[in-house]
């Protein structure tokens, strides 16, 4: 089955205790709705809708699953599941929150609470490049908060742009839609084509899975830091490999933004996984002032040394 646009649940449906509103936000994965609960309080409603895998014509409720497919739409549907279940599991003010995820319709809906606020891919484009570099730090150092976290739990992102990245109204950043259940698709064999955003996704996103770690989601940090600077996104990671030609933020911004702040964007974007910062509180470190990270073009020593022990043992 070819990729094709699934039809939304009408307006007015009704989905247990919830009343869908309307439409607010479509991928190849997943469907999102505005809904309200019985106490007409607003909430966001994702469900689990590959368009590679099931297609929902106009005016149906249940999809249509090809038989050659339907291995691969439930075993997505286990792992869209199992992220409700370990996302729900997590309280934090920087990272959505789930709370209720379940089954209708032959798929699943996670039910999250409905923030009013923008994306920071929306906060860019008003803003025309012109972010000050304190609200940069800041809002991603309270936005590793979050990451923090989410590792602390043995979970990845894997999917972290700035159109996961919500920005609510009161200026706090959230942590959104986040992305494990794609990387499981692909991780266990399911042939799938490969769910991630170009620019962002970090190297180990193409095809090297047993790599993939905390300092994959640091490298897409990274790179919503360099489109906060560029106001686009960087080289994609695949390309980078080939030839790398993205121009560091070291040498495209020099006086415009520290150089402190311009290194660390530089080091989150290392091609090889090992010359990155390896943890979040790392990271958040140094975009809080509290270390400096040592990067001048070339890997802090600590990382040099660490990436080297690292490489031996793998031999």
């Amino acid at each position: 089955m070819s990729s094709q646009a699934n039809q939304p649940l009408p307006e007015g449906h009704q989905l247990l205790n919830y009343r869908i509103m309307k439409l607010i936000a479509s991928g190849g994965f997943s469907l999102v709705y505005l809904a309200h609960d019985e106490n007409e309080q607003p909430v966001a409603i994702k469900e689990y809708l590959p368009a590679t895998l099931a297609l929902r014509a106009e005016g149906d409720v249940l999809p249509v699953i090809p038989e050659d497919k339907l291995a691969a739409f439930r075993y997505g549907l286990k792992c869209f599941f199992d992220e409700g279940l370990a996302v729900s599991k997590l309280s934090h003010p920087n990272i959505v929150r789930v709370i209720n995820f379940f089954r209708a319709n032959e798929t699943v809906y996670m039910v999250m609470r409905y923030e009013r606020g923008r994306t920071l891919h929306e906060h860019i484009s008003a803003h025309r490049g012109a972010l000050r570099e304190d609200w940069i730090r800041q809002s991603f150092a309270q936005l590793l908060n979050g990451l923090r976290e989410v590792h602390s739990n043995k979970l990845l992102h894997l999917d972290i742009k700035p159109g996961n990245i919500y920005i609510r109204n009161d200026g706090t950043p959230l942590l959104i839609d986040f992305g494990a259940a794609r990387q499981t698709l692909t991780v266990e064999g399911v042939q799938l084509p490969p769910m991630l955003t170009p620019g962002f996704a970090s190297p180990e996103h193409y095809g090297r899975s047993e790599d993939l770690g905390p300092w994959s989601d640091i490298y897409s940090i990274g790179a919503s830091m360099y489109a906060c600077l560029a106001s686009s996104a960087p080289q994609p990671a695949n390309e980078r490999m080939e030839k790398d030609r993205l121009m560091p933020a070291r040498r495209a911004w020099p006086g415009k933004y520290s150089n402190e702040l311009l290194d660390i964007v530089d080091w989150c974007l290392q091609i090889d996984h090992l010359l990155r910062p390896q943890s979040v509180f790392t990271l958040q470190k140094s975009l809080l002032g509290e270390k400096d990270p040592g990067y001048r073009g070339e890997t802090p020593i600590l990382d040099q040394i660490k990436g080297a022990i690292l490489k031996l043992g793998k031999r």
